[in-house]
């Protein structure tokens, strides 16, 4: 017996078996999770096949990861930055996926000092959408998870010719997870609190209702004119409290341990460590 593709109440797991095996599971208890098979997007089943986790992976692997910039309005003001008239939109790339539990690795070949974390709500589109509107925008959500946007700002800054891509895109710089939570768990995705905790002590605490642009207006300007596939993943920004608003900063460093934390969906565990050598 399956249960038929509901798009409704479950926490989507990636993972991996003891025999190597990757697979889509429905949450059932620490552990453990119900198969999943066929198309996640399309056509899915969720069937009585009892999985054990061997590892925990990265909920999915994106078609592409857009990113916006600057959405806190507390953010806005530590940063002293002008509140865009318009969402700011960067991109990085799907190789730049880490898994929960996965290192975040500080670049040496391309050396960083300055590697910071930002906590941020992601959004996974579900359905292939173009010229969405703002009132029928949350209806091409899948769900939710927790993402780390992991910035290298001296090359975001100083070394990145005007552009955030190369300062967020090194690999690992955006673990996801811990799994998909369905959109119908999360109503309003804009009430949600957001922390992030670094070493046992929270240096980010706010709330998606302090976005400059809610989830349904980015998905709307995201979509103008530009198709949005599924598997489309949207970090939505993150709040104030970043390392590099502090004074004095705050780096990332080797041996550190970040965990995000959003409500209603779960938390999301890194360690810190340097790149190592091919």
């Amino acid at each position: 017996m399956a249960l038929l593709n509901t798009w409704a109440f479950m926490k989507v797991m990636r993972y991996r078996t003891s025999e190597g095996e990757i697979h889509w599971g429905s949450w059932i208890a620490e552990g453990k999770a119900l198969r999943i098979e066929g198309d996640l997007f399309s056509d899915y089943r969720v069937t009585e096949k009892r999985d054990s986790v061997f590892k925990l992976l990265a909920p999915l692997v994106p078609s592409s990861i857009l990113c916006v910039g600057l959405n806190y309005r507390l953010h806005a003001e530590e940063t002293k930055a002008k509140i865009p008239d318009f969402p700011v939109l960067f991109m990085k790339s799907p190789t730049a996926l880490q898994h929960p539990g996965g290192a975040i690795e500080i670049p040496t070949h391309l050396a960083s000092d300055q590697v910071d974390f930002e906590c941020e709500l992601a959004v996974v589109i579900g359905k292939r959408c173009k010229n969405v509107s703002r009132d029928r925008a949350l209806d091409y959500v899948f769900g939710y998870t927790c993402a780390n946007d992991v910035s290298a700002r001296d090359w975001q800054k100083i070394r990145g010719g005007s552009q955030w891509c190369r300062a967020k895109t090194f690999d690992t710089f955006c673990p996801l997870g811990p799994w998909l939570v369905t959109a119908d768990e999360i109503p309003d995705p804009n009430v949600l609190r957001l922390t992030t905790t670094l070493n046992g002590q929270v240096v980010q605490d706010s709330n998606t209702s302090d976005m400059i642009f809610d989830v349904p207006r980015l998905i709307e300007f995201l979509s103008g004119s530009t198709t949005l596939l599924p598997g489309t993943v949207i970090l939505t920004g993150t709040p104030q409290g970043v390392g590099m608003a502090r004074t004095p900063p705050l780096w990332l460093k080797p041996g550190d341990e970040l965990v995000v934390e959003i409500e209603k969906i779960g938390r999301l565990q890194n360690p810190v460590v340097m790149e190592s050598e091919p």
